[in-house]
């Protein structure tokens, strides 16, 4: 890996020779604000750059002579000026308004401005793209405050998930283009139906906290609004491919029409994505398609989205014992007699080390393609008074398949097969299949109006519902019974309705004050009817109403920094695994209840960019995990009376030199339960064993959570960047047993790009991403259970492995 990263520079040494003149400069709207992403091209020459987050461009490896520059940005008229270049030289541009709408419209109700007293991290186009090897968008949005991420097979393709101050996925509410993607009923978001989603993403913010009011999902940790491609002024070719360790492999093609006729754009996106994973058969094939269309009127934006993902992965679910991680082979034989593996199984955990996976059967994977079909509307009624809106479908469809061993026939609706008189047999091998069908629609809106320029109201909201069919199928058994391969032996069907709306305001008393004030209203219906696995009988009817007010202030010190403090409510329903596991843990689910209180600090000069933050969600009735665990793996939820999170959130950025730059962020917090019963089974006596635990920390929230970055530019086009994220110690469980924790790490990565042109290609970039560059053995995420047995409690943990030092090399070319 040395040897590559040498040769990768030594490589790209000539090309500093070419440098000679360059025109730099800051291009910004006629109220001095930079615009980012604006396109600067020579007339009649194939350079062309894009400005950057603060609106800087730079134009290199120029000779002396005339030239026209000229300067475009979606939104805005294009403009020129002709200049002489005898030197190196500075030149801004200023770009008036174009008459036609821009697509910012379609996510500006719910999002969060420089005014919202709200902790909010955008990360822009040009961020997203050079972090962009193929990995899950969690890896991508991985070095942002009090992020965590974590992978199945270990190295960021396939199963993913992410954690914002320790919030998971079904706590963090997703929206893209304001739509909502979350699970209705799990409530996560599952990347892995997404893949290469991040290459057709304009910008993302990251809302931690409850945030500003939304669609969808209760945010109770976090929101990620993202928005997709938007259109492009000239026309547009891209391939993109990367290679990578455990032979993965991206292939991405863009194509777009740029502006036809000033009104009109197509693009469309192509991707696949192969690995063999970190884990052993932790394999991933991932396919995905993105198609946009567009209208800009003159007042008026129409934008039609079709985008689809379909994967087939290999299951890694179940982890790593601790003491196949640990090599303890002691520990190994004791798991093998505790859970009667066969001498397959026994031989599998003994021989694999730390890429161990309990899977053996060949087709043990997890297969859904899931459509999305986007219809957007925003109209500019006039200066003061604008609208947007969406109609949406969602389609899901597919299912996982596992080989079972000596499972009962009873628990599939099926007979003892009696052969040749003798004893009845009443368990078989078998391969099921576990099936999910469902349909997601609705519609969502927002009325904006700004009287002046002190005062802006919006009025939002939407309705969505869902239909989600769940059965399970025999596909093969060595004793069928009365079965056959069409027969459901469970059958149920989730019904969901979700309407929301809500009211903003933001007003400006004095120029230095900006108040806010935030009301929703949340409806939902939730329905189960049917039967489940081992054909338990399902009737679960619900109705929530929810109220979430928030307010807040802003105070502007100067024009480089403000003040802020904000109060927001959050309620949040449980999920589809709480209501049908109620029956099993005893207690009916009840909805959750947050009060988030947030205090921050924000700075911006031409050098410095910094946000300091601090918070307090204190919850009522918040469900965590119990210790218990239904025969799928999947945790048992509880509600508990208080728990709380304290916390300080740091996030900077500091140019040295026009060569150097330092990001950095820190998330410091104490997450407490104050009241925990611990349940576990006692198959000595039967029933359970309760253990009571007073202020403990939640489970999977680290104390620490740091992030450093040195980029270095030695000269135009180039940049290396070096990397260290460290988590701290994270518990499996909420009793706070240093028996069951995930270890601390800290993990070093290193990207290299490089960007140049030949005649006749746009823009060539070469990158390399390095992760984990001192081979670090970590893991990331886990689980844990325990019972009592032969007198004393027998703990199980399991692990997530992750991959030492691997490496994903991309080529990007642009047409």
């Amino acid at each position: 890996m040395k040897n590559l990263l040498f040769a990768a520079l030594v490589a790209m040494l000539p090309f500093i020779a070419l440098a000679q003149n360059s025109v730099t400069g800051k291009i910004t709207d006629q109220n001095q604000q930079p615009l980012p992403g604006a396109t600067v091209k020579l007339r009649n020459q194939k350079t062309a750059v894009v400005s950057d987050a603060s609106g800087n461009y730079t134009i290199t490896n120029m000779v002396n002579g005339k030239y026209t520059i000229v300067v475009s940005y979606i939104g805005y008229k294009t403009t020129e000026k002709a200049v002489e270049i005898k030197q190196s030289m500075v030149l801004d541009f200023s770009l008036a308004p174009q008459n036609f709408l821009a697509d910012e419209v379609i996510v500006r109700a719910t999002r969060a401005t420089e005014k919202s007293a709200t902790t909010y991290k955008n990360i822009g186009k040009e961020e997203i793209q050079q972090n962009n090897f193929g990995q899950d968008l969690p890896f991508i949005l991985q070095n942002t405050p009090g992020v965590v991420v974590n992978s199945d097979a270990g190295a960021g393709v396939g199963y993913t998930g992410i954690r914002i101050r320790g919030s998971d996925n079904s706590r963090i509410n997703v929206t893209v283009n304001g739509i909502p993607i979350n699970d209705s009923e799990s409530q996560g978001t599952f990347y892995v139906n997404m893949p290469d989603f991040a290459s057709s993403v304009d910008n993302v913010q990251i809302q931690r906290g409850v945030g500003t009011s939304t669609n969808g999902a209760g945010a109770f940790g976090a929101s990620l609004n993202i928005q997709t491609t938007a259109s492009e002024l000239e026309p547009y070719a891209e391939v993109n491919s990367t290679y990578g360790s455990f032979d993965t492999w991206k292939n991405t093609v863009k194509v777009g029409t740029g502006l036809i006729n000033n009104r009109f754009s197509f693009d469309g996106r192509l991707s696949r994505i192969s690995s063999d994973g970190y884990v052993d058969r932790g394999s991933s094939l991932l396919k995905s398609y993105f198609l946009s269309g567009a209208y800009h009127g003159n007042k008026d934006l129409l934008r039609v989205n079709v985008f689809s993902g379909t994967e087939k992965t290999y299951q890694s679910w179940n982890g790593i014992p601790q003491s196949r991680l640990e090599n303890d082979v002691a520990g190994m034989n004791a798991y093998i007699d505790r859970n009667g593996l066969s001498t397959e199984d026994a031989d599998n955990l003994l021989n694999s080390g730390r890429t161990y996976n309990s899977f053996l059967y060949n087709n043990q994977t997890d297969n859904y393609t899931q459509n999305h079909y986007q219809l957007i509307y925003a109209r500019q009624f006039s200066d003061q008074f604008s609208f947007n809106g969406a109609l949406h479908y969602t389609k899901g469809e597919g299912y996982y398949e596992e080989y079972r061993v000596q499972d009962k026939l009873k628990n599939y609706g099926l007979n003892p097969v009696d052969i040749n008189g003798g004893t009845p047999v009443t368990e078989t091998d078998l391969i099921r299949r576990r099936w999910l069908d469902n349909d997601f629609y609705g519609v969502t809106y927002a009325f904006n109006y700004v009287p002046d320029k002190n005062l802006n109201f919006t009025l939002g909201g939407a309705y969505n519902e869902y239909k989600g069919a769940h059965f399970g199928q025999v596909i093969w058994a060595q004793y069928a019974s009365n079965g056959n391969i069409d027969r459901h032996y469970y059958d149920n069907e989730g019904f969901k309705t979700d309407f929301n709306v809500y009211g903003k305001v933001n007003y400006s008393p004095v120029e230095s004050l900006s108040l806010f004030a935030d009301l929703q209203y949340r409806r939902v219906y939730y329905d189960i009817a049917g039967t489940e696995n081992k054909l338990n009988t399902l009737a679960i009817n619900e109705t929530l109403n929810f109220f979430n007010p928030k307010v807040g202030a802003t105070y502007f010190i100067n024009p480089q920094s403000n003040v802020y403090a904000s109060f927001s409510v959050a309620n949040k329903e449980p999920n589809r695994d709480d209501y049908t596991d109620a029956g099993v843990a005893g207690i009916s689910p009840k909805s959750e209840h947050l009060n988030d209180v947030e205090l921050g600090y924000r700075y911006k000069d031409d050098k410095l960019n910094l946000g300091a933050n601090a918070y307090g969600m204190f919850y009522k009735n918040q469900l965590v995990v119990t210790g218990q665990i239904n025969d799928v793996g999947a945790n048992y939820r509880q509600n508990v009376d208080k728990s709380y999170r304290l916390g300080i959130e740091l996030d900077g950025s500091y140019s040295i030199s026009k060569q150097f730059m330092v990001n950095a962020n820190a998330a410091f917090s104490r997450n407490k339960i104050k009241n925990f019963n611990e349940y576990y089974e006692d198959y000595d006596n039967g029933g359970f064993v309760i253990n009571n635990y007073n202020l403990t920390t939640i489970s999977f929230s680290p104390d620490a959570v740091l992030f450093g970055e040195l980029v270095y530019k030695p000269f135009s086009g180039f940049a290396i960047a070096l990397q260290s994220k460290y988590v701290s110690k994270q518990y499996l469980d909420n009793t706070q047993n240093n028996d069951r924790t995930i270890n601390g790490y800290w993990v070093n990565n290193a990207r290299l790009g490089y960007d140049f042109k030949f005649a006749g290609v746009k823009n060539i970039n070469l990158g390399l991403l390095v992760n984990n560059l001192f081979d670090k053995k970590y893991e990331n995420n886990g689980y844990t259970y325990g019972y009592q047995s032969g007198g004393g409690r027998i703990t199980e943990n399991f692990f997530y492995p992750q991959a030492g030092t691997n490496f994903l090399l991309s080529l990007n070319v642009k047409f």
